[in-house]
């Protein structure tokens, strides 16, 4: 693969544009601005993975020297332009999207993520629990900044209501998720002297934070069918997934083995795909798409 592809980790860049695809399904708005906006997104998140790469290249030369950085196939000094590059063309195309729908929220969204990204790789990923919220945060602007564009350019304050809903479901999940995660690996990370939250404070406090999160986000899951936002075919399919949180949730007991943390961190990553497939499913008119038929 190209050094310059390899390092933005595509399929990690992919998978963030996919939460904009996904409001632009919800939203049913596909025109230029939101088609912008997962460019904007896949090239802000590659731009975060290469400048992580970039701050973290000395951990690399030891646990990753393979990385496009410590192999030589591309210089320190070019990866940190190269991800200057690509935050440029992010911050660029969301005044594009500005002026196209004659509104400044874009930038404003995408501006401070871009810095957001950049202290993360510098400093913030390396302080227990406020990288987990970091990335979390980051994961749910993807579907705000998404949200905002197709409201401002459809006056329509229920697709920014659902766009907020889904940026704080993300969130919620995939700062439990994180944790888990940490949980997981808190053998390793000892012996690579990280600090993770479950290093600092053990699993008690984590798993108990964790099942919180989930729990509060299953709550969160009729939300959207109780006020008419999705139909009946959203809570159908949502059964799953809020049956998955909830085991997942029951199987996070104080001090799981690492192997039960892998286990729920698989569990909620499905469970969270599932549920983006129940958003997608209960923002269409079935009832009239059978009847057209």
């Amino acid at each position: 693969m190209n050094p310059y592809l390899e390092i933005i980790r595509p399929g990690n860049a992919v998978m963030a544009a996919i939460s904009v695809v996904l409001m632009m399904i919800v939203g049913h708005y596909y025109d230029l601005p939101i088609i912008l906006c997962a460019v904007i997104v896949f090239v802000c998140t590659g731009a975060g993975n290469t400048i992580n790469d970039v701050f973290d290249y000395k951990i690399d030369e030891i646990n990753k020297p393979n990385r496009p950085i410590p192999s030589g196939r591309i210089s320190l000094k070019n990866a940190r332009n190269y991800s200057y590059l690509l935050f440029a063309i992010g911050i660029i195309l969301s005044f594009v999207i500005d002026y196209m729908i004659n509104s400044i929220w874009p930038s404003v969204i995408v501006v401070p993520a871009v810095v957001i990204m950049y202290l993360y790789a510098r400093n913030l990923k390396a302080m227990p629990l406020i990288g987990n919220i970091t990335v979390a945060t980051l994961t749910g602007f993807c579907f705000v900044i998404a949200g905002t564009v197709i409201a401002c350019a459809t006056s329509s304050l229920r697709i920014l209501f659902i766009s907020i809903y889904l940026g704080l479901f993300a969130l919620f999940m995939t700062l439990a998720r994180e944790i888990v995660k940490d949980m997981e690996d808190i053998e390793g990370d000892k012996l690579e002297g990280a600090r993770t939250f479950p290093i600092l404070y053990g699993k008690k406090i984590p798993s108990i934070v964790s099942i919180i999160l989930i729990v509060v986000t299953t709550l969160m899951c009729p939300v959207l069918y109780i006020f008419g936002i999705f139909n009946v075919f959203y809570m159908i399919v949502m059964i799953v997934p809020i049956c998955m949180f909830l085991y997942c949730a029951y199987s996070l007991k104080l001090n799981p083995p690492e192997e039960v943390c892998a286990k729920v961190s698989k569990n909620l990553k499905i469970a969270m795909l599932i549920s983006f497939v129940a958003f997608v499913l209960g923002s269409f008119d079935w009832f009239s798409i059978f009847a057209a038929l």
